[in-house]
């Protein structure tokens, strides 16, 4: 058999591969082959977890609801009368109703909120998904050789950009089988550490526009998702943003996000058409590699998402 011939000065041709040498290759070769590495248009994958991971028709969410109304009438002493129509308008005006009921004077121990709402959640109702789980850890890597080192460097960093506090995330993940499918989380005390919002003054707190701000930082406040780009030094532009909330997307569109839009929800129902695009699938066909495309589909498929 005869042996392959390597030089450091020799073209390599397009069907040569490092991975058939056993030695060294050398530096000239390793740039050269680096840059030939076609590059991505994204290279982070952002995803929300409650109604996008899971389907809504769980029942979590109303679950979640239900635990929410209970904490404002036993712990906040509001009217039960007047809790429906509070908790949506505080929806509308902040996304979430503990920003809301922050923002408007209510005082309360955010661990014993998440507790009460989060924590007596029926996580039963929540299976796990194999297939999500396994299209997740197939995404597309690229291979990086180092000398006598084969490399494999993942073409996506994966995010969980959540809400909710870290317990509720990474029980919803568990029981998902989903918990080493990310590479970090972003969640509630990532951006709201206890001496954060101890301190606020009343100046912190004033109105933006016809709205008292609110001391929290959460989803879909542009802090919130300002904070969360510094923490995982996300580049905005270069990220797909995963989540199923018209508040969310809202503010994520004006940061440079590309949205992919859970259908789970039927506000979403104004999308057009011609959007449900799998630009994940698109992307990766530049790597030449049929397989990949179709498993990028897959993922859009399975948490039945399009593209904003």
């Amino acid at each position: 058999m005869n042996q392959p011939y390597f030089h450091s000065n020799l073209e390599p041709k397009p069907t040569f591969h490092p991975s058939h040498y056993t030695y060294s290759i050398s530096v000239d070769y390793e740039n050269e082959y680096q840059q030939q590495i076609p590059h991505s248009r994204y290279e982070c994958l952002l995803f929300n977890v409650d109604d996008t991971l899971y389907p809504l028709s769980s029942g979590l969410s109303a679950e979640c609801t239900k635990n929410i109304k209970e904490y404002m009438v036993k712990k906040l002493d509001i009217e039960e009368s007047k809790v429906l129509e509070m908790c949506v308008q505080l929806y509308k005006d902040y996304g979430t109703t503990v920003a809301g009921l922050r923002a408007i004077g209510y005082d309360f121990d955010h661990d014993d909120y998440h507790s009460f709402v989060h924590g007596r959640l029926p996580f039963e109702y929540l299976k796990p998904d194999p297939v999500l789980k396994s299209i997740l850890n197939s995404l597309p890597i690229r291979k990086v050789f180092s000398f006598f080192l084969l490399i494999m460097v993942s073409l996506f960093i994966s995010y969980i950009f959540s809400n909710a506090n870290e317990a509720h995330v990474a029980e919803v993940l568990g029981r998902l089988g989903l918990g080493d499918c990310f590479d970090d989380v972003i969640c509630f005390e990532s951006l709201n550490s206890k001496t954060q919002t101890a301190n606020t003054s009343k100046s912190d707190n004033e109105p933006v526009g016809l709205l008292p701000k609110s001391p929290i930082a959460c989803k879909p406040s542009e802090n919130a998702f300002q904070q969360a780009f510094k923490m995982a030094n996300i580049n905005p532009r270069k990220t797909l943003f995963f989540d199923n909330s018209i508040h969310n997307i809202q503010t994520a569109k004006l940061t440079g996000l590309t949205i992919v839009l859970g259908r789970h929800n039927v506000r979403m129902a104004w999308t057009t058409p011609y959007r449900v695009y799998t630009t994940l699938g698109k992307q990766c066909r530049s790597y030449g590699n049929r397989s990949t495309s179709q498993k990028m589909f897959s993922v859009r498929k399975r948490l039945q998402l399009k593209l904003l």
